[in-house]
């Protein structure tokens, strides 16, 4: 019971990534720069989408999904980490960071499933372009989405009561400038190891499985594309599943090094640069990859713009 309260009432303490020598001063206001370009790029993206009518399409309609879990990804980690940078404070509450894994473990569960979602949207459109209207239906792609939501968010609750559901005692000093519960166990005052194999094969399901969507799909449109005889179709259809590519690279391979090692092979310095990338660079890189690559995102923005002029 005594192990229960000091779980449930003490504070935890993050240890951060950055001191305050010139060096980490800069790199602490780079990542704010990022932060804030991530911000403004997924604000813009999902206003943008909403706001033409020329976009409402499945594809954009699940980018706009993407945009909005980017958003709420970065809106999870780096406010809390910032304000404890600039005040000096270190500690975290039990529900700040209970609420931290929540919401940072759906959302990555959520865009895992959301990638696997868009990856099979790009395989019906050309492989199968005459039936696209109906299997991409307004109705099976909203469910599709709602389905990436309630299984993401599954997921985290999953993540976040078992990860409370042990007790921590000593320092209580978590390596990490945020809550993310691989990083707990390690802190445990109990034997995690059932867990981190449970832990594995959910991976399993939330990581491998929609990886393994993402490469059948795209296998599959690959192929459809080298037998297109114009060369203009060819060109647009790569230059559209390359973007996508892209962000799917970065997205599941930093998730695969991070949650598909056991706590024994961490190595905390690894695991915190592996997190900035996954949680702040990659959220500023999404709008930016599908925004420069795409002329109808430009067209929209460059409309919006002349809107706002006249």
């Amino acid at each position: 019971m005594a192990l229960e309260n000091q779980t449930f009432n003490s504070d935890f303490i993050l240890l951060g990534i950055f001191d305050h020598s010139p060096t980490h001063i800069f790199l602490f206001s780079l990542v704010l720069g990022i932060f804030t370009v991530a911000f403004m790029g997924n604000t813009i993206m999902i206003l943008l989408i909403y706001l033409d009518t020329q976009l409402h399409t499945p594809m954009y309609f699940l980018l706009s999904q993407l945009s909005l879990m980017d958003l709420m990804l970065i809106c999870t980690t780096v406010p809390k980490m910032a304000y404890n940078y600039l005040s000096g404070s270190t500690s975290i509450s039990f529900a700040g960071c209970a609420t931290q894994i929540f919401f940072y473990t759906s959302l990555l569960g959520c865009e895992c499933f959301l990638l696997a979602v868009m990856a099979y949207d790009r395989n019906i459109a050309i492989c199968h372009p005459l039936r696209y209207t109906n299997l991409m239906s307004p109705k099976i792609c909203g469910l599709m989405v709602a389905s990436s939501w309630i299984l993401g968010s599954t997921d985290g609750v999953i993540d976040a009561v078992a990860t409370f559901s042990f007790s921590y005692c000593g320092s209580r000093e978590i390596a990490h400038f945020f809550c993310d519960f691989p990083f707990l166990l390690i802190i445990s005052c109990n034997d995690t190891s059932i867990f981190e194999e449970v832990l594995f094969y959910c991976c399993i399901i939330m990581i491998v499985f929609p990886v393994a969507v993402v490469l059948v799909s795209y296998a599959r449109v690959i192929l459809a594309v080298i037998r297109m005889g114009s060369g203009k179709g060819r060109h647009k259809a790569f230059a559209t599943c390359s973007s996508h590519l892209m962000v799917v690279g970065m997205y599941y391979g930093a998730g695969l090094f991070i949650y598909m090692r056991p706590t024994s092979n961490r190595s905390p310095t690894q695991d915190k640069m592996v997190s900035v990338f996954y949680t702040i660079l990659t959220p500023m890189l999404n709008p930016l990859i599908y925004s420069l690559r795409n002329k109808e995102v430009a067209r929209a923005f460059m409309k919006v713009l002349g809107k706002g002029k006249n």
